[in-house]
């Protein structure tokens, strides 16, 4: 099962991955379908660059961890643009409080490790469509991994973190906001 939408346009950046069970992911902060709040832009782009609460339910009850990304397909580089990528998150932890990809709040669960995004920050960086480039996805994805803990060098990418869980994956929680170029302002 993918989470793509013909109707909207949207293409799946994981169609091509081993295909698992979804479940649930709400946010107080971001509805599926719907436009980013200015607050999780980024400041060059009017926001605050504030990570949304994330909650989930509903996941394989052999999960034994979680990890979050962000990651934003339509972004103008080939690649897209990974925003934000936190692995290890214990499986008793179903919930992110809003900004928690600020690591100097301290918000998220003790040996939860954030990795550098696209800017090369540990920490989540907010949108920040650039002009003339349309509407960009926001993938919010909770993978839900049969494994404890992935062992990965902190200073390394979220696609590197993507291929080392690839085998682990349970199941997906998916949320995916949209954000265009003045949004924010």
């Amino acid at each position: 099962m993918t989470h793509a939408n013909p109707a909207r346009g949207v293409i799946d950046p994981y169609a091509s991955m081993r295909q698992v069970p979804h479940f649930e992911v709400t946010s107080a902060d971001i509805q599926d379908g719907e436009p980013l709040p200015a607050e999780i832009y980024g400041f060059d782009s009017g926001g605050q660059n504030r990570s949304p609460q994330l909650a989930w339910s509903g996941f394989p009850p052999e999960t034994r961890s979680f990890a979050v990304t962000c990651f934003d397909p339509d972004a103008p580089t080939g690649s897209g643009f990974w925003h934000w990528a936190v692995a290890n998150i214990p499986a008793g932890v179903t919930s992110l409080p809003a900004n928690a990809g600020d690591p100097s709040r301290g918000l998220l669960p003790e040996g939860a490790i954030t990795l550098p995004n696209e800017l090369r920050a540990a920490e989540f960086v907010g949108a920040g469509p650039p002009e003339g480039t349309g509407v960009h996805h926001y993938w919010f994805v909770v993978h839900a991994l049969g494994v404890e803990r992935v062992d990965i060098d902190p200073q390394a990418t979220p696609a590197v973190l993507g291929f080392l869980f690839r085998d682990a994956v349970l199941a997906r929680g998916v949320l995916v906001a949209t954000g265009a170029y003045g949004q924010a302002a």
